[in-house]
């Protein structure tokens, strides 16, 4: 599991750990893991151009130093001062010694165009808001050059506990990161920003309890259920579906479909779409009295397509076992309610039900998504998985925010979000947390996503088809 630290404990870590050290002994294991990861990216370093973008303080510091070694090793590096009253002076002092030159901003323009790589050591991981006009004009000059951009820590612009971008930024090719993932590496729209990403170990003690956890292989692997020798149905779980209208009776297949991939020992169907569900998957337990009378169920999941039927979705979150609410549900369900359930809830929304159910701006969320899922979670007193290009699940109770990127674009596809509910809605009637559940939906919904598109347009329907190939994937690691 990955895992992200806020920067107020990333920085006390570090002092913690510099008073063990040597003076200045951290700082170069971090200019040696940065070096490394450039020579690594340049391919041969003799000859090569690099330009350091350095800002004060810390971070500017340790690019110095990761360029006094890649010009020990013969690249020509050239340092651009965005602070020179406030530059680190041990580093611009190694950078000197082993050749290395610098020049003013202003002077900085063919530098940067003839450049082979761009380290950005513009501002550390305590910068926020955007960058200031000279140093986005570097930025910019950066991007236009082809030059390969490496980030230090962190794209300087992108704010570190958020993943929010409020103003220019870098744009980088690789982040080189030290001790530990930092929120806005894993999270959109910053994430977008980061490019690659190389965590170097500078030897951080750092606390049991994350801000951010991304899940694995292995940990999906460990959550996901197996029947055992005398499962029968009911052991592996039923999940309840009501879903579908007769305006969009293809919500209802598209849950079921992800549903009956989802671990659970048999799905049951409640609503009007009854007979394309069962024109299209026989094996589903179908019924037309309503969720009260629909037969034994070990969780629900209500909203996809159900238009204005609010009594069903207050029916469903009546009853006392796991419910996912989604779509339209989303909408319909009372708040009162929602808080009011004893047995877990998991709600589903986009960017744009969540902008709704807050009262705010849809932009307003997706430049702060981390800050939306947390309060949404704590308003309902619900887990909450935020869809989007980064998937975000907070748990009711708080903790570490789970985080999930194996998604693809080709995802933002009609019926798409259907598939996941039922999907996230069977693993919570096997058994699972309402967290697990979502994380471990998100995950393999997502890497389903990437089989079926495989770099071109795909359907919900073919999503769900490819959820057993990710399972599969997942489970043999």
């Amino acid at each position: 599991m990955r895992t992200a630290y806020c920067v107020d404990t990333v920085r006390a870590a570090e002092r913690e750990l510099m008073a063990r050290l040597p003076e200045g002994a951290l700082m170069q294991r971090a200019a040696a893991g940065l070096a490394a990861a450039c020579a690594e990216l340049l391919g041969r370093v003799y000859g090569r151009r690099v330009v350091l973008l350095v800002g004060s303080g810390d971070n500017g510091g340790d690019a110095l130093y990761a360029g006094a070694r890649l010009a020990r090793r013969g690249a020509g590096v050239t340092a651009v001062l965005l602070a020179p009253g406030r530059t680190h002076a041990g580093g611009l002092a190694a950078l000197r010694r082993a050749g290395g030159r610098t020049v003013p901003p202003g002077a900085a323009g063919e530098a940067v165009r003839r450049a082979d790589l761009v380290l950005d050591g513009i501002v550390g991981i305590g910068g926020r808001g955007g960058l200031r006009e000279d140093a986005a004009s570097l930025a910019a000059l950066a991007a236009e050059s082809g030059a390969a951009v490496v980030a230090v820590d962190l794209p300087s612009g992108v704010e570190a506990d958020t993943g929010e971008v409020r103003g220019a930024a870098v744009r980088a090719d690789l982040t080189v990161t030290f001790g530990t993932h930092k929120p806005g590496l894993l999270i959109d729209p910053a994430r977008e920003h980061a490019g690659s990403v190389r965590l170097v170990d500078i030897g951080l003690q750092l606390p049991e309890r994350a801000e951010l956890e991304a899940l694995q292989h292995a940990d999906v692997a460990a959550l996901l259920p197996v029947p055992a020798a005398e499962s029968d149905k009911y052991r592996r779980g039923v999940v309840g579906i009501a879903a579908g209208s007769a305006r969009y009776p293809g919500a209802a297949v598209l849950a079921v479909a992800g549903a009956l991939r989802g671990g659970a020992g048999a799905v049951r169907y409640v609503g009007p779409a009854g007979e394309a569900v069962i024109a299209r998957f026989p094996e589903t337990l179908v019924s037309d009295h309503g969720p009260k009378h629909a037969g034994r169920v070990q969780a629900w999941v209500v909203g996809p397509g159900v238009g204005d039927d609010a009594g069903t979705v207050a029916e469903v979150l009546a009853a006392e076992v796991p419910v996912l609410i989604d779509a339209d549900a989303l909408r319909l369900a009372e708040t009162g309610a929602v808080r009011g359930r004893t047995a877990p809830t998991l709600m589903t929304p986009h960017a744009g039900e969540a902008a709704a159910l807050l009262g705010v701006a849809r932009e307003e969320v997706e430049a702060g998504r981390l800050a939306a899922v947390r309060e949404l979670a704590g308003r309902y007193r619900a887990t909450v998985l935020l869809k989007g290009s980064t998937t975000l699940v907070a748990d009711a109770g708080g903790g570490a925010v789970r985080v999930n990127a194996t998604g693809t674009s080709w995802l933002a596809t009609a019926g798409s979000g259907d598939v996941l509910s039922g999907l996230a809605g069977s693993l919570l009637a096997a058994g699972l947390s309402a967290l697990d559940a979502g994380s471990a939906g998100a995950y393999l919904h997502g890497l389903a996503g990437r089989f079926a598109a495989d770099g071109a347009p795909v359907g919900a329907h073919e999503v769900a088809t490819a959820v057993a190939e990710a399972w599969r994937d997942v489970v043999r690691g």
